[in-house]
């Protein structure tokens, strides 16, 4: 008498917990579609306009970010080197270059679940645009690392993997439709601690 009614709740059951563990491992795999790709940094330019696919707005609900319009900015993440290999932070990395143009960029360090990266309070937890020291030809280098580096030294806390978040305000670079043209820093391998 009550084996139908037991196997349609087990059923339901079932196809209620695959369905939301698939829909939350989608969202967490993906920003959504319409990835740029310029070496390590990627960026999502639609993932904050009107026309954005349901997963970049699903997942964006589900963060709980205030992303940049399409006139204010534009978001870089990197989570590999130039080489393809993992970021990690028991290494130091160069980032080398020169940023797409820009009013102001900002750079800082996330851990691997994107969450800003908490170092010393008196450790450079950031770099931008004003604090960067550059090359008579307006490009810098940027040491990534958890030691103490000369010059422009972004501080890193030894945790494995983490990420950078390179983002670009009041840039013609987020509205534009040549992305792929852009010249990016290149993220550099320098060594490792346990190496």
């Amino acid at each position: 008498m009550f084996r139908i009614p037991l196997l349609v709740a087990l059923a339901l059951c079932v196809a209620f917990g695959v369905g939301i563990v698939s829909t939350v491992s989608a969202l967490k795999a993906t920003v959504g579609f319409g990835a740029i790709a310029l070496g390590p940094w990627v960026a999502f330019p639609d993932a904050q306009t009107a026309n954005a696919d349901p997963y970049a707005k699903a997942h964006r609900a589900r963060a709980g970010k205030l992303l940049y319009g399409g006139a204010e900015g534009l978001q870089f993440t990197a989570s590999i080197d130039s080489d393809g290999q993992k970021l990690s932070s028991g290494c130091t990395y160069d980032i080398t270059g020169v940023t797409p143009p820009a009013r102001f960029w900002t750079l800082y360090a996330t851990t691997a679940n994107d969450q800003p990266m908490k170092t010393d309070p008196a450790l450079p937890g950031a770099i931008n645009a004003w604090t960067v020291l550059r090359r008579p030809d307006s490009s810098f280098i940027i040491h990534v690392s958890p030691v103490a580096q000369p010059d422009n030294w972004l501080a890193v806390r030894r945790m494995g993997a983490f990420k950078l978040v390179l983002t670009l305000l009041d840039t013609p670079t987020a509205g534009s439709s040549g992305l792929i043209d852009l010249a990016m820093p290149k993220i550099v391998k320098t060594g490792c601690a346990d190496a």
